[in-house]
This record gives structure tokens, sequence and C-alpha cells, in this order.
């Protein structure tokens, strides 16, 4: 019931919370790999990014994406926060004096992050195709011509194999692992400070959303380099064979290293206003069933 429940949360923050993912691929996309003035910049802000993507594509591109979006939130997110829900509620998490062991909590957040990452894996390099996907006029990145997400995956499936289906999914592991152990481990310090400090009634959802806002911050903070350099792994174009059709990028190591180097230090921060904004709305309403759980 924890896993489902969970799913479920982050599905219904995703329905808010997926405009705002789209923005943030596009703006992580534009201009990469080139140094800052040497391109036109179609998305200035968050803001101007909303009104030039509902003016150009219209809307509705506004929720690109949504179908892979909704799924890979429920499998992520159901076993991620359902796998280090049941760590909290067993006592794996403390130290035998009771209080909370951030370096346990950490590996748990971390582990729970890759399982679910990692299986979801081939859904959200489909959601990344599809939220970049835009007119002409205002295209950044690669540009797939996938007409939804069963077509996607079947394309890829049948060109490709299992290989295709998670191509980057090891380049985007660190930015699981480096995410969710911040987000849990800030989450539940979080909690435990304000339920000592008591400046909530016992049991109030106003702490899990208060820590939720927190840890979501944290997140950002911690995670948008590492987030960039996977959505430009998952964006690369392919040749037939499924291998990258310009090898911009052949390890997350070295795809850092371009980030910083191609963009003057920018490229790896880019969208973090858009990613702050996702974070800080998503965090909330998939975090309050995990803070009421324990």
């Amino acid at each position: 019931m924890d896993f489902l429940m969970s799913g479920l949360a982050a599905c219904g923050a995703c329905l808010f919370t997926n405009p705002l993912e789209v923005v943030k691929t596009r703006m992580q996309l534009q201009g990469e790999l080139r140094a800052p003035g040497t391109y036109q910049r179609h998305y200035r802000n968050v803001f101007h990014a909303f009104i030039t993507i509902g003016k150009v594509d219209g809307p509705a591109a506004l929720q690109k994406g949504l179908a892979p979006a909704l799924l890979y939130q429920f499998l992520m997110n159901g076993i991620r926060l359902g796998t280090y829900g049941l760590a909290e509620a067993g006592g794996y998490l403390h130290t035998a004096e009771g209080a909370l062991s951030r370096p346990r909590s950490a590996a748990a957040g971390a582990l729970a992050g890759v399982m679910g990452a990692y299986l979801g894996s081939p859904i959200y390099m489909v959601k990344t195709h599809l939220q970049a996907q835009a007119a002409s006029e205002i295209a950044v990145g690669h540009q797939y011509k996938h007409q939804g997400m069963f077509q996607a995956l079947s394309e890829i499936g049948q060109k490709h194999g299992l290989v295709g289906l998670w191509r980057g999914a090891l380049g985007g592991l660190p930015r699981v692992i480096i995410g969710s152990s911040t987000q849990l481990c800030t989450f539940s310090s979080t909690k435990d400070l304000i339920t000592q400090w008591e400046i909530f009634p016992p049991q109030s959802w106003k702490v899990a959303l208060v820590a939720a806002m927190v840890s979501g911050i944290a997140v950002v903070l911690a995670m948008t380099p590492f987030d960039v350099v996977s959505t430009r792994l998952y964006n690369q174009p392919t040749d037939a064979q499924g291998k990258n059709e310009v090898p911009m990028y052949s390890a997350t190591s070295r795809s850092v290293s371009a980030s910083l180097l191609g963009t003057k230090d920018v490229g790896v921060v880019k969208g973090q206003t858009g990613h702050q904004l996702f974070e800080v709305t998503q965090d909330p309403g998939r975090n309050i069933l995990l803070g009421t759980q324990s």
C-alpha cells in the first residue's frame, strides 16, 4: 500500500508541475555546448519561456510529455518513497538511542532513488524527447519526431533493443543519487527538528509541508548540475545503430566537463529557477504522505 499511495501522490503533484518540467528541459538544452552570446536565446527566463511556448507551440504544449511524466513519477516515487518509508518505519534509519542517523538516511534515500530511477529510465528518456519537441522557430537541442509515449518506446525498442531503451540510464544515476539522498535526508531531518521545537501540533500535516519545501530547495541546489547533464545525455541524437551520432558526451564525468567548458560554467546550472519551482511545488505533494506515514 505504501508503494501505491506514494506513486499516486507523486502523480497528483505531477499534473501541476509538468509545465515547469517542460520549461526546465528546454532551458537546459538551450545553448548546448556553446558559449553565451554565440546562440539565440529563445527562453530568457522561466516566465518568458512560459509565454513563448504558449504563444508559439500553443498552451497545450506546456503539458507535453504528461503521460510518460505521470508513469515515471508513479514508478520512480512509488518505489523510492515506498522503500524509504518502509525503512524508516522499520527503524533502520535511527540509532540505538532513537535519533535519526543522517548517513543511514542519505544511503537509504540514494539506494531507493537508484532502484526507482533505473527501472523508469526508458520512460524518463521518452519524456525528455517529447518535452523538447517544439516548433522550429523556438526549438532547442535535438528534435525527435515521436508521436506519443507508446510509439516512441516501440520504435526505440525495435530499432535499438533494450540497450537503446536504457540509453543514458547510467549517466542519469548521479542525478538521482544526489537528489534522492539530499531530499529524503533533509526531509527527515527537518521534520524531526520541527517536531522537537514543537512549532506545530503533533502529527500536523504542516510539519511535512514545511519539511518538504525545505528539502525541495536543498535538492535543487545539489542536483541541478547533474540534472542538466542527464537531460542532455537522454536527448542526444543517435545513428542507425543506436550510437551517439555526435559523441558530445561519452560518460558522466566527461559530460560535466563539457558542460563547464562549453558554456563557461553556465551550462551546469541552466534551468535552475525552473527546477526550483518544480521541486518546491512538487515535493510537498509527494512528501506529505511520507511524513504522515512515520
